[in-house]
């Protein structure tokens, strides 16, 4: 289940908002057989949270968990710094049986597991706010399956509604800690904040649930509009229902409950390779068309290939009588998306290479900054 690997840290690479990359030299004999490259030592690039385990330094010895990197998974492009054996971070310098500094355990029970202050705990000073806080007032909540579609959200909204404040909610699908996300990093100046929801850590804000999450958007941080997407690293084994966007579906359903107003953003693309994630992703159709019990206002950019617009229209029309279908004029988009502080990139493909894709969530968030003005 771990494939364990110990090294010493050689070079320290980039750094980001909670995350540091290292060159990691094996020694020779930890490696095991069948690594290839890495039988018998050689050089792993490696990340580390300071955070959870210290910050590393050239020297370090480092315990680390190389099974993704080894396997070749989408979430492997790194092997994980566990610890620091030789040179462990001091206790956080509250009492270790005090709560003041929170009791929300997130990645529970996970050899990591981070103690945190949770929005809405005894502890917050936000918890006066959100212990009677019921109803999100007509937010708009974009609901998106991966997390690249987050930049391009972001430059919808901000092409209509530039002061527009918006939030983001990451759900616990792909990458638990925010930390991974470099565009997350990058991005930290155009959101008026990032709350983690469910196992999921390491934002702004701590919630212990979806529900929780939206309601600090809207009473703690005072949003105009929030977009909840898992992390970077979206699982799916190609089959109907067995993909972590189902919870996207789940996301609709929160954010009506809590009288919100659900924007989907649709899987588009006529790039993808794989047949189910062409025209509209078979994420969207069943998450939006299976899970989501609530109505949602489905986007469809304008301006898109004949041939690719109506095998969407086609995708849609089951889906037209439990969700608003609706059209987006485009204008301005492109050089919206053109704009955006961070590379835009799904799959590998970036902006040209995916057009459609980056312009339906871009859609999406010109929808949702439209919504704010009603």
């Amino acid at each position: 289940m771990v494939r364990w690997r110990v090294g010493r840290v050689t070079g320290v690479r980039r750094r980001w908002a909670g995350a540091v990359e290292l060159d990691v030299e094996l020694d020779g004999g930890r490696s095991g057989a069948g690594d290839g490259e890495f039988s018998g030592g050689g050089v792993m690039r490696a990340l580390a949270y300071p955070a959870l385990v210290g910050d590393p330094e050239v020297g370090d010895r480092v315990l680390l968990n190389a099974g993704a990197l080894l396997m070749g998974l989408g979430t492997g492009g790194y092997a994980l710094v566990v610890a620091l054996p030789d040179r462990l971070p001091p206790d956080p310098p509250q009492a270790l049986d005090s709560r003041d500094a929170g009791h929300l355990v997130k990645a529970r029970y996970t050899p990591l597991q981070p103690i945190l202050l949770g929005v809405d705990e005894e502890a917050s000073p936000h918890r006066e706010v959100l212990a009677g806080a019921e109803d999100l007032t007509g937010l708009p909540v974009v609901t998106a399956d991966l997390h690249s579609a987050l930049p391009a959200i972001l430059a919808g909204v901000r092409a209509d509604a530039p002061h527009a404040r918006v939030a983001y909610l990451l759900t616990d699908g792909g990458a638990l800690p925010a930390w991974f996300s470099r565009t997350l990093a990058g991005l930290r100046d155009d959101l008026v904040g990032t709350i983690s929801v469910g196992q999921a850590f390491g934002g702004d804000l701590e919630a212990a649930t979806l529900h929780s999450g939206l309601l600090a958007a809207r009473h703690v941080l005072g949003a105009d509009v929030a977009v909840v997407a898992q992390g970077p690293g979206n699982l799916g084994t190609g089959t109907r229902w067995g993909f972590s966007g189902v919870a996207v579906g789940e996301a609709v359903n929160a954010v009506a409950t809590l009288g919100g107003r659900p924007v989907g953003s649709l899987r588009i693309s006529a790039a993808d390779p794989r047949p189910r994630h062409r025209g509209v992703s078979h994420h969207s159709l069943t998450a939006y068309g299976r899970v989501a019990l609530a109505r949602a206002d489905l986007v469809v950019p304008d301006g898109l290939d004949p041939a690719l617009d109506a095998e969407v229209d086609a995708a849609l029309a089951p889906l037209a009588g439990r969700h608003t279908v609706l059209r987006v004029d485009t204008t301005g988009l492109d050089e919206a998306l053109r704009r955006s502080p961070v590379p835009l990139s799904t799959m590998g493909r970036g902006l040209d290479a995916d057009h459609a894709y980056f312009l339906a969530a871009a859609a999406a968030g010109r929808h949702a900054a439209r919504l704010t003005g009603e």
